[in-house]
């Protein structure tokens, strides 16, 4: 292949994927608690979890699993935050022989109905925040089995009594629900200690996680990723981040903070699943958007990497507080999930002394596929390098690779992008080309020395947070509103956010004002997808044939 990008990497990071005798990502984690046993996984509140507690206690989850009917291919949905029953979860999911459904635990009723039903999901463990969500929609799915977890479970006694109380009784974070024949995580693993575990036989190429995304229709549907894709993303980002962890001193375990959510394919990836391969401590932080309660948790910790999002950089670089941070054993920040903005960068280096690693990836990726020097202290604007094993092109509209400088379309082909989307050919088919490269629907360029750039998005997805939102969704929301005749939703940009939800919309008549659209939004859609700003037009541009022309209203 012509890869112009390889002499370009940095010294020590091959060129290819290197070998594994890795079978599964079962095989993976059963590595990492024979090797790091008795160092801390996982951080939480005060609280810790070492390799071989996680590794009891997934044992015993998968035990439970398959006592009640569970079998090798099942789907099993999570949906939570950043809490100690997550990993758990996954590590005896996969060990169990199931099929692990990242659930988003701010989804709505109708939101999570979809992902329920499209996975074909027969047990779920949910939050007790959110498992009135669940059980609002749990006569529409095919939902067998209700597991409920609190922010407590698996922390020490007299601690999760008091954080469980606080957050019941004090903070009122629980609304009522009815799932009378829910199970408590804690009396799960309780039932799992007396039930035998069956290890199935486990091949790379079959699914192991399923991570929803929307697409051109707006449909959310799952890109089905295979363990071949996460266990070779684990060691591409190994190879990749090497010359900056080179700089941790010997012997000092690899401490990074968790503010990604896990059920993101980010956070899945780079946060847990790397993090556990090389023995390394997450600080879980389950609520990022609170910057007080995250330095609190960071502040007398020493930690190494802090993977997040432009907004997450920001808005900790423009908090008082993080200067009483010690942020000097930090040598990496990887950006990702949304474009990191020049000034963000900036005010993270002036803050950290660290400038941020810009990567890119898709959920179809699992997730990075390129990746900027891990060493560089300047901020450079592009999405970096492929990884090793990594190709990427630049395809015209006719699916032909375009020369160094030309724009198109950037394609993807590696051991990292996913196996399609679950049940749905046609949407593959239209994805993937026939040698193989997955198109991203983002337009940009190679340049002469194989750095890429993003130009623009050829998807009409709005980007709020890394978290893609998907403008047919939204509009397919407002006109089921009373009085609302069209809806368009197009991207603007915003300072926290990098991008926020414009919605410009034709109504019946002026006493749907904007209060009564946000209010409709509330009761519908995720927080994230809300409209920030609302416009009324007496009519909505369109192509001869009636399509709206969203470029025209974002322009």
């Amino acid at each position: 292949m012509d890869a112009p990008w390889l002499n370009h990497y940095q010294d020590g990071v091959a060129h290819d994927l290197p070998p594994f005798d890795y079978r599964s990502l079962a095989d993976l984690l059963d590595e990492a608690f024979e090797k790091h046993g008795d160092l801390t996984a996982f951080l939480l509140m005060g609280g810790k979890m070492s390799f071989r507690e996680l590794d009891r206690h997934s044992k015993t989850f998968a035990a439970y699993l398959q006592s009640i009917g569970l079998k090798k291919g099942d789907r099993i949905a999570l949906m939570m935050p950043n809490v100690f029953a997550y990993p758990v979860a996954v590590a005896g999911a996969l060990r169990a022989g199931l099929i692990v459904v990242n659930t988003n635990p701010l989804y709505t009723t109708g939101e999570l109905t979809h992902q329920l039903n499209d996975s074909g999901a027969k047990a779920i463990v949910v939050l007790e925040n959110m498992a009135n969500t669940v059980a609002s929609c749990r006569s529409q799915t095919k939902l067998e089995h209700v597991i409920v977890t609190t922010i407590g479970d698996l922390q020490p006694v007299v601690k999760r009594f008091i954080t469980n109380l606080v957050v019941r009784k004090v903070k009122k974070m629980v609304p009522a629900y009815d799932l009378p024949e829910a199970v408590g995580f804690l009396d799960a693993l309780k039932k799992g200690e007396g039930a035998s575990l069956r290890r199935p036989a486990q091949s790379l190429d079959e699914v192991a996680v399923l991570q929803y995304t929307g697409g051109t229709t707006g449909v959310s549907k799952g890109a089905a990723l295979t363990h071949r894709n996460i266990v070779s993303n684990v060691l591409q980002v190994e190879q990749w981040f090497g010359p900056a962890l080179s700089k941790i001193r010997s012997g000092e375990a690899t401490t990074m903070v968790c503010a990604l959510p896990l059920y993101h394919i980010f956070g899945f990836t780079v946060n847990m699943m790397f993090s556990m391969r090389m023995g390394g401590t997450n600080i879980l932080i389950p609520n990022p958007r609170d910057i007080p309660a995250l330095l609190k948790a960071i502040k007398g910790q020493p930690f190494h990497t802090f993977p997040g999002v432009n907004t997450l950089f920001g808005a900790i670089a423009r908090h008082e507080g993080a200067k009483s941070v010690d942020w000097s054993p930090l040598v990496l920040s990887v950006g990702g999930g949304m474009a990191v903005q020049k000034k963000t960068a900036e005010l993270w280096e002036e803050l950290t002394g660290t400038s941020i690693c810009e990567g890119y990836g898709l959920s179809e990726t699992s997730p990075v596929a390129s990746a900027n020097h891990t060493r560089d202290t300047r901020y450079t604007g592009s999405i970096g390098l492929p990884l090793p094993g990594t190709e990427m092109a630049i395809l015209s509209d006719e699916g032909e690779k375009l020369p160094q400088g030309d724009i198109g379309e950037i394609a993807i082909r590696g051991p990292q992008v996913m196996a399609g989307y679950w049940q749905r050919p046609d949407e593959t088919a239209r994805a993937m080309t026939e040698d193989g490269f997955f198109k991203t629907g983002d337009i940009g360029l190679m340049d002469e020395n194989g750095w890429f750039k993003i130009v623009d998005r050829k998807k009409d997805m709005i980007n709020v947070s890394g978290f893609n939102v998907y403008p047919n969704e939204i509009e397919d929301v407002l006109v089921s509103m009373p009085g609302i005749v069209e809806a368009a939703a197009v991207a603007v940009p915003d300072e926290n956010s990098g991008e926020a939800v414009k919605v410009v919309l034709v109504r019946e008549n002026s006493s749907i004002d904007e209060a009564a659209v946000k209010a409709y939004c509330r009761e519908h859609l995720t927080g994230y997808k809300r409209p920030r700003v609302v416009e009324f037009r007496e009519e909505l541009p369109k192509t001869n044939v009636g399509k709206v022309l969203r470029r025209e209203l974002r322009n």
